[in-house]
């Protein structure tokens, strides 16, 4: 996980986990000796970091983690475990296939490669769900993720430090139903090409990993540092992708080119610092 990254995660009920999964979160939902909400990033962060400076580096942990993201709303709780190593596993995977073996044996040895590839294969084979209940985009949040929400659903934390942060919470189904009128008007304003593959693997992740009464969040987590105060406060590409979703129902073009060319520019210029000297 790099420090500037954006996630979506995917919160389920407590009631949705079986008996004793459902014991262990509220066990640890006690605890004292959980990272903290304000924190939970940086430690999971730090988890990672831990696992990669080893010599040799392990790819994916040897076991998964038993640590969670929690949120309480109307006194209930919801959780979305970290599912480290096999957010790791399906990673490593994606590099293996887009990098060549010479080159990517230079960032993870043989031998750790197989253990890695192996332990997925028996993950698979067993019959466990196979998709995590977060997904990350590094350097920077892709379009799709910001139609789900509304402005309203926007809360900014603007102190300096680990805690500076920028969040937006609906319920999933309503972000599902965004994101299907979203989908209806460009179809029938443009045509159905107009709706991204990008589009349609986020709903389909959603309806498959998603309980009716679950939560979604965006984090744009360590992205928050590539802001300064004033362009943070500002930041507003869920109001601008809505505005634009509105305008296109209402056949005001102009109004559409105007945000989505704002909406492109911030983001094309944060995207340049990756490959900044």
């Amino acid at each position: 996980m790099l420090p500037y990254t954006a996630y979506l995660r995917v919160y389920q009920p407590l009631a949705s986990f079986a008996p004793d999964e459902r014991r262990r979160w509220e066990e640890y939902a006690r605890s004292p000796h959980r990272p903290r909400r304000a924190h939970a990033l940086a430690a999971e962060q730090a988890e990672v970091l831990g696992r990669l400076l080893v010599t040799p580096p392990l790819a994916a942990p040897r076991e998964e983690s038993r640590n969670a993201y929690l949120r309480r709303v109307e006194g209930l709780l919801y959780v979305c475990p970290w599912e480290t190593r096999l957010r790791s596993w399906r990673a490593f995977t994606e590099f293996a296939e887009r990098t060549p073996p010479s080159l990517s044996e230079a960032f993870v040895p043989e031998r750790e490669a197989e253990r890695v590839e192996e332990g997925y294969r028996e993950w698979r084979a067993s019959g466990a769900h196979l998709r995590p209940g977060i997904l990350s985009s590094n350097w920077a949040v892709p379009v799709p993720w910001f139609v789900p929400f509304s402005d309203g659903e926007r809360r900014l934390v603007a102190s300096a430090g680990p805690t500076r942060a920028l969040v937006y919470l609906t319920r999933t189904a309503t972000g599902l139903e965004r994101l299907e009128r979203t989908g209806a008007v460009m179809t029938e304003h443009i045509g159905r090409h107009a709706v991204s593959a990008a589009t349609e693997r986020l709903v389909d992740w959603l309806r498959s990993v998603a309980h009716p009464g679950s939560l979604l969040e965006l984090d744009y987590g360590g992205l928050v540092h590539l802001f300064d105060d004033a362009r943070l406060a500002g930041e507003r590409s869920v109001a601008e992708v809505a505005g634009a979703v509105e305008a296109l129902a209402a056949g005001d073009a102009e109004r559409v080119v105007e945000l989505r060319d704002r909406l492109l520019r911030r983001w094309r210029s944060l995207r340049a610092l990756e490959h900044a000297n």
